[in-house]
């Protein structure tokens, strides 16, 4: 239930991939997420004043003050987020390897992972098998919420409601590398979510934080993930789901 969980255990993941014996597995998605999100930083200062117009609602130029940098928050969040979820759909091959080198450099096992190209290959159906999931998982939910910024008074409302989902959506994003190594399905990661709520929020909600900072979102998918590997043996891996 501690609300500070996702900071502590972000600063333990940049610990983590800072490590000889882990640097090799943060190389790709690192080089991935680099070239993905220098894209995002690009579209969002060319276009970001013309989203901006379009997304305030009209006839609430009184609360201008208050709602303009509500809104800029959803939008860079909106523009960052989708990009993390491509950048985590190339990568999750590689993700899911660096999940299973860092367990066994927080259980003391012997550092032996196959980041071979063959292993890489086996792994890449189920990896984007499950990445496809997610994504199937989030367009259900997020179209609906989406469309909140359309109803004049109700899209007051729709920037908190979309921030709150982000959170949620990037704890079971990163949470599921090391979930679906002890062989968690779907269903599973979310039960085990559940149990952990304020938890979850917290690491996705600072996720999310990094994602929307300049080139320190460049290093947040590795650091994310292995983060994420220890707050699961920490604190979720002796909660299965029921």
């Amino acid at each position: 239930m501690n609300p500070f969980i996702g900071p502590i255990y972000l600063l333990k993941g940049l610990d983590l991939i800072r490590r000889p014996g882990l640097r090799r597995f943060v190389l790709i998605p690192l080089l991935i997420n680099i070239t993905l999100f220098s894209g995002a930083i690009w579209l969002s200062v060319a276009y970001f004043d013309a989203y901006m117009a379009q997304m305030l609602p009209e006839g609430y130029a009184w609360l201008e003050w208050l709602l303009w940098p509500v809104f800029a928050v959803a939008m860079l969040l909106t523009m960052f987020f989708t990009f993390t979820l491509v950048a985590n759909f190339i990568s999750a091959p590689f993700n899911g390897l660096l999940a299973e080198a860092v367990e066994k450099e927080l259980t003391g096992q012997n550092n032996s992972v196959d980041s071979s190209l063959l292993q890489v290959v086996k792994e890449t159906p189920k990896s984007l098998w499950a990445e496809a999931k997610k994504l199937g998982y989030f367009l259900s939910r997020a179209i609906p919420l989406l469309l909140l910024f359309l109803i004049p008074a109700i899209n007051i409302l729709a920037p908190f409601l979309w921030i709150a989902f982000c959170a949620w959506l990037l704890s079971k994003e990163y949470l599921d590398y090391p979930m679906a190594n002890h062989g968690h399905n779907f269903e599973q990661q979310r039960l085990i979510l559940n149990q952990h709520r304020v938890s979850s929020l917290s690491f996705g909600g600072s996720v999310m934080f990094l994602t929307m900072i300049p080139v320190v979102n460049f290093v947040v998918m590795p650091l994310a993930v292995a983060g994420a590997t220890a707050l699961y043996l920490d604190r979720y891996v002796h909660h299965p789901a029921r």
